[in-house]
């Protein structure tokens, strides 16, 4: 009998599984709002001046960015769902934004890309996934928009390749997270689905896990440790690094002093033009400004470890510091 019985293997085993779905579930309106956004975007988007798809790129990058707060490992198995509509949401957050880079990696996308009209690079952009739920979605809409605006052609997508760390995105909760927006039955949030879908039939986006998200590794040792993947990011046009694991890994995990500039804590990790989009939830943070931090800590003392704060900070191997 016991031989017969079909055990499957504990490796593919999610503990952390049924968090990431109530996290989904539980942020069904807001994940309604962001679609129905992002459909309307792409309904008008052949009208659209530069400006204004400049603007409504710079949303769904801070969508994205704020989308880091939904994090089941920083609030401890409550409810860290998002109820509100997220775009509604910006202007309150935007003071909390403590380095925003934003318009440079707009500059570097549309150089990146040649003309609109001429097309003549295939941008690539890769993400660096942190957390499934809400956050995942946040940056399923921020690609979606990225192509369909010409911005990328290609979307790779970096998770884990095993459950590790609470909420982080793996192969399963990237593929249920899309088909899950497929079987909705809201007409724009299923369009968004059925988009994504497609895009990854056609090649459009492609999800890829290595065993170095996984390692101890900071990432100035990738180029040595994980050559291959070095090698593949160097491909790249932008790569996003989303959450504050990702920031550390960055950084070393170092007590910088919080003057000391973004490029000089990466330590040589400069595969591509490179940016992180961060709420802070643990003690380091660089790239701010003379007596920043002391007025923060100051007025906040919980300042880098309450994800109430964000960076959006941007580094080019190509740009002059």
């Amino acid at each position: 009998f016991y031989r017969e019985m079909h055990i499957p293997p504990i490796d593919k085993f999610d503990e952390f599984n049924e968090g990431k779905m109530q996290s989904f579930f539980e942020s069904q309106q807001a994940i309604k709002s962001l679609c129905t956004y992002l459909q309307e975007l792409i309904t008008n988007m052949e009208n659209m001046t530069e400006i204004q798809l400049r603007d409504s790129f710079l949303k769904l990058l801070q969508v994205s960015l704020w989308g880091n707060k939904c994090d089941l490992s920083i609030s401890a198995g409550q409810d860290n769902s998002q109820k509100s509509s997220p775009i509604d949401s910006l202007p309150d957050l935007q003071r909390c934004i403590l380095v925003d880079d934003s318009n440079m990696v707009w500059s570097m996308l549309v150089a990146a890309q040649g003309s609109r009209s001429s097309g003549i690079k295939n941008a690539r952009v890769d993400i660096v996934l942190d957390n499934a739920g809400f956050e995942l979605v946040t940056d399923l809409v921020l690609a979606s928009f990225l192509v369909s605006a010409g911005l990328a052609k290609q979307i790779r997508f970096h998770g884990k390749s095993i459950p590790w760390f609470v909420s982080d995105v793996t192969k399963q909760d990237f593929e249920w997270t899309i088909m899950q927006t497929v079987a909705s039955n809201h007409k724009w949030m299923s369009a968004s689905g059925v988009q994504w879908k497609h895009f990854m039939k056609e090649g459009t986006w492609s999800y890829h896990d290595h065993s170095f998200w996984t390692l101890p590794h900071e990432f100035c040792d990738m180029a040595v440790d994980a050559a291959d993947l070095y090698s593949t990011l160097q491909g790249s046009d932008l790569i996003i690094f989303k959450g504050d694991l990702n920031y550390r890994k960055l950084t070393g995990d170092r007590k910088w002093e919080h003057t000391v500039r973004f490029d000089q804590a990466l330590r040589g990790f400069q595969p591509a033009p490179l940016c992180s989009l961060r709420t802070l939830k643990a003690d380091v943070q660089v790239g701010l400004q003379l007596g920043q931090a002391e007025k923060l800590s100051s007025q906040d003392p919980d300042w880098m470890t309450n994800g109430k704060y964000a960076v959006v900070q941007f580094c080019s191997p190509h740009r002059e510091q």
